[in-house]
């Protein structure tokens, strides 16, 4: 175990190097500080950094910050009171979005209704003409519909018709 430990320790610290671009526009690794010449800009890896990407871009900021008469550009323009205009798009874009899904939906609702408004329009048609009607039992039996089934029944279709179709003139 001590051994595993011990490995483990000795590849860290080989990985422990320095790069940066030397004077020439060349990059160099080394186990060492680069010299005190090579502007913290230049600077690509350290020890102990995260990675070379965000040592690379904290530095090249805070050089740009350094620079007399260098201006940084703004994070929000305030011209548009301080919004974001990329976040405000994608606000924009979702609201749309979510509205065109509501629309969809309540569509689909207002077919569906009009659908079953149809049906029970019908079913009630057959009801109220006073022909016998047969339906299919659980059993998969064929039996006549008495009178208490069918003012059931009528009953059943008002109801839907009120809800899916509007009052009913009766």
């Amino acid at each position: 175990m001590a051994l595993v430990l011990m490995t483990s320790v000795m590849s860290v610290s080989a990985f422990a190097q320095w790069q940066w671009i030397d004077n020439t526009g060349r990059k160099v690794f080394s186990d060492t500080a680069p010299p005190p010449g090579i502007p913290d800009k230049n600077i690509l890896k350290q020890p102990g950094a995260r990675s070379p990407a965000t040592t690379a871009t904290a530095s090249a900021a805070a050089d740009e910050k350094t620079k007399p008469g260098a201006a940084s550009a703004p994070a929000l323009d305030p011209s548009t009171g301080g919004k974001d205009e990329a976040l405000e798009a994608k606000k924009k874009q979702a609201e749309v979005a979510a509205k065109a899904e509501k629309k969809a939906a309540t569509d689909r609702l207002a077919k569906a209704r009009a659908d079953n408004c149809v049906q029970a329009k019908q079913g009630k048609a057959t009801y109220d003409s006073g022909v016998r009607v047969v339906i299919t039992n659980a059993k998969g039996e064929r039996e006549f519909v008495d009178d208490a089934k069918r003012a059931e029944q009528i009953k059943r279709l008002n109801e839907i018709i009120q809800s899916d179709c509007g009052p009913v003139a009766q």
